[in-house]
């Protein structure tokens, strides 16, 4: 069963990764390892806030990719109280289908490449470096990699949770502060607090699909995958 491994790389992020925000400055070996996937985590963040945007009538005009930060999207019009939670919680449903796509071997090509058309929408809003179109190519090269699996499981449980980072930064003009600025009660922590659990479903959600959809062994799901997209080494 995948579903052990699921826990574990989970609660490895939870403990050792308390937000975003903080992503391992005092470790330079494990922020330069980590970077492409907290670039991925803070696009498909800002690709969420976009496509909220398009779907209730805003002109998205460009997308700030900051891995240090969490990056920002600037766009006219829309509905904010759409648009400013769906960066956390959009990003939190995607990752709970790649955490579901991990759990076998051909979903997961299948979630990689998607993943790599998504990356691709928010690059054309972003219009960012060459650093960030260089993780697009070691995605799709990553298609033919056995450890493939074990990558989209990361960015998922990554996404899952990137709602942390409500809880852990400081910034007074982050998405939360400024929801919790618009509905007028409560405040930021709460609702912080609230995204958050909804990301813990969405990823206790992803975690059941993949138990209940992907049930081949590993002997049988290499077989399956060594005729799908390229085969696997």
């Amino acid at each position: 069963m995948f579903w052990p491994y699921t826990v574990v790389v989970s609660f490895n992020y939870v403990f050792a990764h308390p937000g975003p925000a903080n992503n391992y400055r005092h470790v330079p070996i494990l922020e330069k390892l980590i970077y492409p996937f907290k670039l991925l985590t803070v696009g498909l963040h800002e690709m969420s806030h976009a496509l909220a945007g398009v779907l209730t009538c805003a002109t998205v005009e460009k997308i700030t990719l900051d891995p240090q930060e969490g990056g920002s999207t600037r766009m006219r019009g829309g509905i904010p109280a759409i648009t400013l939670p769906a960066g956390y919680l959009g990003s939190a449903f995607i990752g709970a289908c790649l955490v579901a796509c991990g759990f076998d071997t051909n979903a997961s090509k299948v979630a990689c490449l998607v993943l790599a058309f998504i990356w691709i929408l928010t690059l054309w809003w972003a219009k960012s470096s060459w650093v960030a179109w260089a993780t697009i190519a070691l995605m799709v090269g990553l298609v033919l990699s056995v450890a493939l699996r074990f990558l989209i499981l990361f960015i998922g449980v990554m996404s899952c949770f990137y709602a942390i980072d409500t809880l852990a930064r400081k910034v007074n003009t982050s998405d939360v502060s400024e929801y919790a600025h618009m509905i007028g009660c409560c405040g930021s922590r709460f609702w912080g607090a609230f995204w958050l659990i909804i990301s813990c479903c969405f990823f206790a959600a992803g975690v059941l699909v993949g138990i209940a959809a992907f049930k081949d062994d590993w002997q049988t799901q290499a077989d399956k995958a060594s005729n799908f997209l390229g085969g696997t080494p």
